[in-house]
Protein backbone atom coordinates (compact mmCIF):
# COMPACT_ATOMS: atom_id res chain seq x y z
CA UNK A 1 0.00 0.00 0.00
CA UNK A 2 1.30 3.31 -0.95
CA UNK A 3 1.40 7.04 0.53
CA UNK A 4 -1.44 8.10 -2.09
CA UNK A 5 -3.56 5.23 -1.07
CA UNK A 6 -3.29 5.45 2.93
CA UNK A 7 -4.22 9.38 2.20
CA UNK A 8 -7.58 8.35 0.09
CA UNK A 9 -8.32 5.75 3.07
CA UNK A 10 -8.06 8.82 5.49
CA UNK A 11 -9.97 11.35 3.53
CA UNK A 12 -12.82 8.63 3.22
CA UNK A 13 -12.58 7.68 6.56
CA UNK A 14 -12.87 11.21 7.64
CA UNK A 15 -16.07 11.61 5.68
CA UNK A 16 -17.93 8.88 6.52
CA UNK A 17 -19.14 7.71 10.14
CA UNK A 18 -16.77 4.68 10.38
CA UNK A 19 -15.39 4.81 13.64
CA UNK A 20 -12.30 2.28 12.68
CA UNK A 21 -10.30 0.61 9.69
CA UNK A 22 -7.78 -2.05 9.76
CA UNK A 23 -6.29 -4.00 6.48
CA UNK A 24 -3.70 -6.32 6.24
CA UNK A 25 -1.90 -7.36 3.22
CA UNK A 26 0.99 -9.43 3.75
CA UNK A 27 3.95 -7.95 5.70
CA UNK A 28 1.85 -4.69 6.07
CA UNK A 29 -1.05 -3.62 8.67
CA UNK A 30 -2.76 -0.26 8.98
CA UNK A 31 -5.27 0.48 11.54
CA UNK A 32 -7.00 3.91 11.22
CA UNK A 33 -9.42 5.43 14.00
CA UNK A 34 -11.72 7.98 13.61
CA UNK A 35 -12.56 9.59 17.54
CA UNK A 36 -14.27 13.52 16.81
CA UNK A 37 -12.20 15.18 14.07
CA UNK A 38 -8.97 12.71 15.23
CA UNK A 39 -7.61 10.51 13.02
CA UNK A 40 -5.08 8.05 14.34
CA UNK A 41 -2.50 6.01 12.13
CA UNK A 42 -0.92 2.48 13.51
CA UNK A 43 1.19 0.93 10.90
CA UNK A 44 3.28 -2.01 11.50
CA UNK A 45 5.79 -3.34 9.25
CA UNK A 46 7.54 -6.86 10.00
CA UNK A 47 10.17 -6.04 13.15
CA UNK A 48 9.44 -2.29 12.89
CA UNK A 49 6.04 -0.08 14.92
CA UNK A 50 5.65 2.77 13.85
CA UNK A 51 2.56 4.83 15.78
CA UNK A 52 2.05 8.87 14.45
CA UNK A 53 0.00 10.98 17.19
CA UNK A 54 -3.31 11.53 16.29
CA UNK A 55 -3.36 14.57 13.66
CA UNK A 56 -6.49 16.67 13.70
CA UNK A 57 -8.29 16.32 10.30
CA UNK A 58 -10.67 19.12 9.71
CA UNK A 59 -9.17 19.67 6.28
CA UNK A 60 -7.98 17.76 3.77
CA UNK A 61 -4.30 17.31 2.36
CA UNK A 62 -3.43 20.48 0.99
CA UNK A 63 -1.88 18.23 -2.01
CA UNK A 64 -5.57 16.84 -2.86
CA UNK A 65 -7.02 19.60 -3.77
CA UNK A 66 -6.53 22.85 -4.85
CA UNK A 67 -9.38 24.67 -2.34
CA UNK A 68 -7.42 23.23 0.55
CA UNK A 69 -4.60 25.89 -0.40
CA UNK A 70 -6.11 28.68 1.79
CA UNK A 71 -5.02 32.06 1.29
CA UNK A 72 -1.88 32.41 3.76
CA UNK A 73 -2.63 33.83 7.57
CA UNK A 74 0.49 36.39 8.21
CA UNK A 75 3.13 34.36 10.03
CA UNK A 76 6.22 34.98 11.82
CA UNK A 77 8.65 36.12 8.52
CA UNK A 78 5.74 36.33 6.05
CA UNK A 79 5.00 39.29 4.41
CA UNK A 80 2.16 41.88 5.62
CA UNK A 81 0.71 41.60 2.25
CA UNK A 82 0.72 37.76 2.35
CA UNK A 83 -3.34 38.02 2.20
CA UNK A 84 -3.43 37.31 -1.34
CA UNK A 85 -0.88 34.36 -1.42
CA UNK A 86 -1.84 30.58 -1.73
CA UNK A 87 0.18 28.25 0.81
CA UNK A 88 1.28 25.17 -0.38
CA UNK A 89 1.38 22.92 2.79
CA UNK A 90 2.95 19.58 3.96
CA UNK A 91 0.95 16.62 3.46
CA UNK A 92 3.02 14.38 5.78
CA UNK A 93 5.76 14.72 8.66
CA UNK A 94 9.21 14.10 7.09
CA UNK A 95 12.04 16.04 5.85
CA UNK A 96 12.17 18.26 3.38
CA UNK A 97 14.17 18.42 -0.18
CA UNK A 98 14.09 21.38 -2.41
CA UNK A 99 15.79 18.93 -4.86
CA UNK A 100 16.46 15.30 -6.10
CA UNK A 101 19.77 15.17 -4.83
CA UNK A 102 22.94 16.77 -3.92
CA UNK A 103 24.27 18.86 -6.49
CA UNK A 104 20.76 18.46 -8.26
CA UNK A 105 19.02 21.54 -9.60
CA UNK A 106 16.61 23.00 -6.97
CA UNK A 107 12.58 21.67 -8.70
CA UNK A 108 11.25 25.54 -7.72
CA UNK A 109 13.09 28.77 -6.88
CA UNK A 110 11.43 31.95 -6.20
CA UNK A 111 9.69 33.60 -8.97
CA UNK A 112 9.57 30.36 -10.69
CA UNK A 113 5.79 29.51 -12.47
CA UNK A 114 3.92 26.59 -11.41
CA UNK A 115 1.49 24.47 -12.71
CA UNK A 116 -0.86 22.22 -11.12
CA UNK A 117 0.80 18.28 -11.13
CA UNK A 118 4.38 20.29 -11.20
CA UNK A 119 6.96 18.46 -8.21
CA UNK A 120 7.90 21.64 -6.13
CA UNK A 121 10.12 19.70 -3.65
CA UNK A 122 10.60 15.82 -2.36
CA UNK A 123 9.71 14.96 1.54
CA UNK A 124 11.17 11.99 3.13
CA UNK A 125 9.56 9.91 5.52
CA UNK A 126 10.50 6.69 6.80
CA UNK A 127 12.93 6.09 3.97
CA UNK A 128 10.38 6.78 1.18
CA UNK A 129 10.91 10.10 -1.06
CA UNK A 130 7.72 11.25 -1.65
CA UNK A 131 7.14 14.05 -4.61
CA UNK A 132 4.86 17.01 -3.33
CA UNK A 133 2.96 18.20 -6.49
CA UNK A 134 1.77 21.70 -6.75
CA UNK A 135 -2.31 21.67 -7.02
CA UNK A 136 -2.14 25.38 -7.53
CA UNK A 137 -0.89 27.73 -10.51
CA UNK A 138 1.20 30.69 -9.88
CA UNK A 139 4.51 32.24 -8.87
CA UNK A 140 6.70 31.06 -6.18
CA UNK A 141 7.12 34.44 -3.89
CA UNK A 142 8.75 32.67 -0.83
CA UNK A 143 10.31 29.35 0.21
CA UNK A 144 9.46 28.79 3.69
CA UNK A 145 11.63 25.88 4.97
CA UNK A 146 15.30 25.12 4.64
CA UNK A 147 16.58 22.44 2.40
CA UNK A 148 17.30 19.27 4.44
CA UNK A 149 15.00 20.57 7.30
CA UNK A 150 12.34 18.52 9.13
CA UNK A 151 8.37 19.33 8.37
CA UNK A 152 5.47 18.85 9.98
CA UNK A 153 2.14 17.97 9.02
CA UNK A 154 0.47 20.94 7.22
CA UNK A 155 3.28 22.67 7.64
CA UNK A 156 3.54 26.20 4.89
CA UNK A 157 6.43 24.83 2.21
CA UNK A 158 5.81 27.94 -0.30
CA UNK A 159 4.04 31.06 -0.49
CA UNK A 160 2.20 31.31 -4.33
CA UNK A 161 1.02 34.15 -6.02
CA UNK A 162 -1.98 33.09 -7.77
Amino acid sequence: MDFKQIQELIKMINKSNISELSIEQDQFKITIKQKDNEVQQIVTVPAVTTVQPAIAAPQPVAQTAPAAAAPAAPAAGAPAAASNLITIKSPMIGTFYRSAGPGKPNFINVGDDVTPGKVVCIIEAMKLFNEIESEVSGKIVKVLVDDASPVEYDQPLFLVEP
